[in-house]
């Protein structure tokens, strides 16, 4: 089997969020589909981008079933009902609003809320959250997730986001994160597809390399 092989195989069980902020409708299916490609079966178009709905009303029809796509930097109710009308099933926020949760969950939608303290993960897990989005991450840095951890229930799947990128990985890892989304470091407006295909690839084999 060989090592893409092996990466489609296992990809659908990664917690790897591609964060493409920035990206325009007309660029968006290209840049989705290398993310893919290389193993991100969570695909997340931020609403501070150009005409984000539209973006996202794209990816939903190009990839259906096959991988989770929706908004960021979702932050109101409203925001999540215009993303839900899209089709999308994620929503990502960077703060910790249980009813932009709770409202997401209404939708059918796979939500991950920002959280940085307990007092805010156990809101978020009241209101029905099963991912976390742990923000800004490299600020607060693996020691700090070790301890949030060692009180969160087990089932929860907690993500590091904000300033993650391929030489800080392995030390999240080891302190027991589940998951990673990746921005800038992943994809920037004016990357190339091949540069962005190419960084996929090595984020989805780094992670492999733990799991």
């Amino acid at each position: 089997m060989t090592e893409q092989s092996i990466i489609a195989k296992r990809a659908p069980h990664l917690p790897m969020v591609a964060i493409l902020r920035g990206i325009t409708t007309a660029e968006i299916l290209p840049v989705a589909e290398a993310v893919y490609q290389a193993g991100f079966r969570y695909i997340e178009v931020p609403l501070n981008s150009p005409d984000p709905l539209d973006t996202i009303a794209k990816l939903v029809e190009h990839f259906g079933d096959r991988a989770c796509c929706g908004a960021g930097t979702v932050t109101t109710e409203r925001q999540a009902e215009e993303v839900a009308a899209t089709g999308a099933r994620l929503v990502v926020s960077p703060n910790c609003n249980p009813r932009v949760i709770r409202r997401s969950l209404e939708r059918g939608m796979t939500v991950m809320p920002g959280i940085q303290t307990p007092t805010e993960a156990f809101a978020a897990i009241e209101a029905g959250a099963g991912y976390l989005k742990l923000f800004p991450a490299a600020h607060l840095g693996p020691e700090y997730v070790k301890h949030l951890k060692a009180v969160l229930p087990p089932e929860i799947r907690l993500l590091a986001v904000g300033g993650v990128h391929l030489d800080n990985m392995a030390d999240f890892l080891r302190a027991g994160i589940h998951g990673f989304g990746i921005g800038g470091d992943l994809y920037k407006p004016g990357r190339a597809v091949e540069e962005v295909a190419e960084l996929a690839e090595r984020y989805i084999r780094k992670f492999l390399e733990f799991k």
